[in-house]
């Protein structure tokens, strides 16, 4: 039997529409969130993530801001931009679209965005809120994971799950909330030996590492949830994910797809967090 489909796609359209209907209600009250982006360079995919997130603010009646630079920007220019963002009353999410040019410590203008104003969750005093289960914002694609699992009803606690990849944006911060839901958490990278081993054991199998088709048949568990976090763009410029999605969906309980899986729900947890930033 074919697995379930998790459907980002149409949930992130209800998170979406969810939020405009909140907006709208702000409005009335004098209040419209503010979402300012900061864009720098000429990477490709960055122009793409950017128009959609724009989108998304148009449909649902958030401002956005978007403040470009080519990939000459000094590090002070970005310094000054995050500072006059943070002093702006009208502007309350920052989002600094990674990457940024090589000449610019990005560690350092992140560090520098007000937590409160952090809506990408990347700080660190937002990441050590996740870390102690305070309130904080957490970052977009590991809540869009987790809205997922808890629309589709996947049961959590006490199941393994193992996250492959352990980036500070996805596989950690991902990791720390399915403990908080009581699963058993296993974080595989690239130097786990016998990965094969390790997610064959998998409840839920998460994959979010940016290797097209990493995750094969033969790795996953008869029945298990299998999330698909990468986006791969083959030379025949499709998207692919991590997962080899035709083979593994016929072993699978249930999975999601690349397009329309956990990429829709990113922007809809963005939309949130920006909403929540501007009644806070």
């Amino acid at each position: 039997m074919a697995a379930q489909i998790l459907d980002g796609k149409s949930l992130a359209a209800a998170v979406r529409l969810a939020v405009k209907e909140s907006v709208s209600r702000l409005a009335q009250r004098g209040i419209r969130p503010g979402l300012a982006v900061i864009l720098a360079g000429d990477d490709p995919a960055s122009r793409v993530y950017v128009r959609h997130k724009t989108l998304a603010c148009e449909e649902t009646g958030v401002q956005s801001r978007v403040l470009t630079f080519d990939r000459s920007v000094s590090q002070s220019e970005l310094v000054e931009t995050v500072e006059a963002l943070n002093a702006d009353p009208a502007i309350h999410g920052i989002l600094v679209q990674l990457p940024l040019p090589r000449q610019v410590d990005a560690a350092r203008v992140l560090a520098l965005v007000s937590p409160a104003k952090d809506v990408d969750g990347f700080h660190a005093m937002n990441l050590g809120a996740l870390v102690s289960g305070a309130p904080g914002f957490v970052p977009c694609t590991p809540a869009g994971v987790m809205r997922l699992l808890d629309h589709a009803k996947v049961p959590l606690r006490g199941r393994h799950a193992v996250v492959i990849g352990r980036s500070n944006i996805v596989g950690k911060p991902l990791a720390l909330l399915l403990l908080r839901e009581d699963a058993t958490v296993t974080i595989c990278h690239s130097k786990t030996r016998d990965l094969e081993k390790v997610t064959l054991d998998a409840d839920i199998l998460i994959a979010a590492v940016g290797r097209a088709k990493l995750v094969t048949r033969e790795m996953v568990k008869p029945g298990a949830c299998v999330v698909d976090v990468g986006v791969n763009r083959g030379a025949d410029g499709k998207l692919a994910g991590d997962v080899d999605f035709d083979a593994v969906k016929n072993v699978a309980g249930s999975i999601t797809p690349v397009p329309g899986g956990v990429g829709p729900m990113t922007i809809a947890m963005l939309l949130e967090n920006c909403l929540r930033a501007a009644t806070s």
